[in-house]
């Protein structure tokens, strides 16, 4: 029997936005459209795993971003030490999800060669694709890499019974998704493959974008790989927040369960 996991989306950062900032091409309707940031838990009865890092202060006042709390801050309210997590998720590079990964130094990291082959290769000359990277961030990175703390993957793998990753690209080279066996079925944590439900739904891209091909193909596999399109969780959209319910009143407004039904 494939095991069962909870999954929560943590809400630690927003910022505002404007619907032309994105989609390529912009939009016809210049509405407000803020953006909220996650980290994602995926605990089980012997172990749990945590999905990117986030960012911190320094990232979050040059960048301009507001900071609700840290990533750790976040866990600590789901009674997840981060020092003491063993496996860490890096759906990709980009700061506002590999940000604070010192603050997991039991971790064990899991990242795509891709994504490494692109974050240190020649397309970070330019702006265009570079500036979604912090450079000590990737650096540090590798410097994980040396310590033995970096397990590399090649498109589709299994992490444990239950939990698998799989490298969709488009937005950065080696971005990668998590699917999840949850008490209502396969949960896929899309991360930056679709920023807001709105992009995947309608077949739009973010702005950001390396290989817009890939980038709508990964629409499918989303789907392919998720029990349905109300398993599809987007990496930043902030109606995450009210489809789900909070684990407690405690935490309205800072986690969902994702493992639960919507509420819509």
């Amino acid at each position: 029997m494939i095991p069962e996991y909870e999954v929560f989306a943590i809400r630690y950062a927003t910022r505002d936005g404007r619907r032309k900032n994105h989609f390529i091409g912009g939009d016809p309707h210049d509405a407000p459209m803020p953006m909220d940031y996650f980290v994602w838990l995926v605990r089980g009865a012997e172990r749990c795993f945590v999905v990117d890092t986030g960012f911190g202060a320094e990232v979050a006042a040059r960048r301009g971003r507001t900071l609700l709390r840290t990533p750790a801050e976040g866990l600590a309210l789901l009674d997840v030490d981060a020092s003491a997590v063993q496996d860490v998720v890096i759906t990709h590079l980009h700061y506002d999800h590999v940000g604070t990964f010192e603050s997991f130094p039991a971790a064990r990291f899991h990242l795509q060669d891709d994504e490494m082959a692109y974050a240190t290769g020649r397309h970070m000359r330019h702006r265009q694709f570079n500036h979604g990277y912090e450079v000590d961030e990737v650096v540090g990175m590798v410097r994980m890499v040396y310590k033995d703390r970096v397990s590399f993957h090649n498109g589709s793998a299994d992490l444990a019974p239950g939990i698998s990753l799989h490298r969709i690209g488009g937005h950065t080279h080696g971005l990668q998704c998590v699917r999840v066996n949850t008490r209502r079925g396969w949960v896929v944590l899309a991360s930056d493959a679709s920023h807001f439900y709105e992009h995947f739904e309608k077949r739009r891209v973010f702005t950001t974008m390396f290989n817009v091909g890939e980038a709508v193909d990964g629409y499918a596999t989303l789907e392919r790989l998720a029990d349905s399109p109300r398993h599809i969780v987007p990496g930043h959209d902030p109606l995450v927040m009210q489809r789900y319910p909070a684990p407690s009143p405690a935490l309205e407004g800072i986690a969902v369960r994702l493992d639960a039904e919507p509420l819509d």
